[in-house]
């Protein structure tokens, strides 16, 4: 059953500490500073206390359930975070800092900065290889952000040859399963190498699905087979050989920054990459609603911290 929004963990604080203990400590609390578990914790109570405070009788640490996650040291009440976390994972094109800052009555740079914390939590550690055995996967390249050259230009070249400003995003996808984008400085086959190196399993038996494009005819001895679809000449199905499915998640990812975010800087796409990419896989067609996608995003929240000092840090 997916969220009511009217949930009593999204308005109290004492509901909301309650919902994220529970599935950050389904076995009862253990201490962030030693790793001890429930039976060496004693819950402190009383009017001295604030509520939801714990203290480890082994290392005499103090600490609540938010310490060592992303929410530790955060003036936002609980709650609001974890209305954050539901809006931004149940919202197919996201949801911008300026909605969040109305939405949630705090200022719009406590949301701008809240919205990256929650995107830092949502890629998984260590994310499983897509393809393998018997798979189909669908490889391309898109452009996002910056001014085109020519306004009249096609949507097809735009996307490909790039415009003032643009930067490159390649993504794999596989046919039904999973997606992996990375921001990229060129798509070249000398930068495509490694990225399929990490991202696939077992790629000598996976099948891969592309467009003409010359990069990767360069990389195509990787995979067990390799058919293409000339969409120069109006050609974008041919049997089993397409990009449909690859090019309907870039549609999702071009409406959700140019229609809610409307400029992404190039220092924070990977971040942005990370959240669209989160709610692809986590979709309902892969039988994840609504509920179960906000707890797996709440499952990302340990050891991620994120300054805001850091957070403005230049790439490099």
């Amino acid at each position: 059953m997916d969220f009511d929004i009217s949930a009593p963990h999204f308005h109290d604080e004492d509901k909301a500490r309650a919902y994220l203990e529970a599935r950050r400590w389904p076995n009862g609390p253990f201490c962030p500073h030693c790793g001890v578990t429930d039976e060496r914790i004693t819950k402190l109570e009383g009017e001295k206390h604030r509520p939801g405070l714990y203290q480890c009788n082994d290392c005499h640490g103090q600490f609540s359930v938010t310490v060592g996650t992303l929410y530790e040291r955060s003036h936002i009440p609980l709650h609001k975070w974890l209305l954050a976390t539901h809006l931004m994972t149940a919202s197919k094109k996201g949801v911008s800092a300026h909605q969040l800052h109305r939405m949630l009555g705090i200022t719009y740079k406590s949301a701008w900065f809240m919205a990256h914390r929650i995107r830092e939590g949502l890629p998984p550690r260590k994310p499983e290889p897509v393809g393998g055995e018997g798979k189909t996967i669908e490889a391309d390249e898109t452009y996002v952000g910056g001014k085109e050259r020519n306004k009249h230009r096609s949507k097809r070249n735009s996307d490909n040859i790039g415009g003032v400003g643009k930067e490159a995003v390649f993504s794999l996808v596989e046919r039904g399963g999973k997606v992996r984008s990375q921001h990229v400085a060129n798509v070249t086959a000398a930068n495509l190498r490694p990225i399929l190196r990490e991202q696939l399993k077992d790629a000598d038996k996976t099948a891969l699905m592309t467009d003409g494009e010359g990069q990767y005819r360069l990389v195509r001895d990787m995979f067990a087979s390799h058919e293409t679809v000339n969409h120069g000449i109006g050609e974008y199905v041919r049997g089993n050989a397409h990009t449909n499915t690859i090019e309907g998640y870039f549609s999702i990812l071009k409406r959700g920054i140019i229609g809610t975010y409307h400029h992404v800087s190039p220092q924070h796409l990977k971040r942005y990459l990370a959240e669209f990419d989160f709610r692809y896989n986590e979709r309902t067609a892969l039988g994840v609603d609504d509920k179960m996608r906000a707890d797996r995003a709440l499952a990302g929240i340990e050891g991620r911290r994120l300054t805001y000092r850091r957070i403005n840090k230049p790439a490099a």
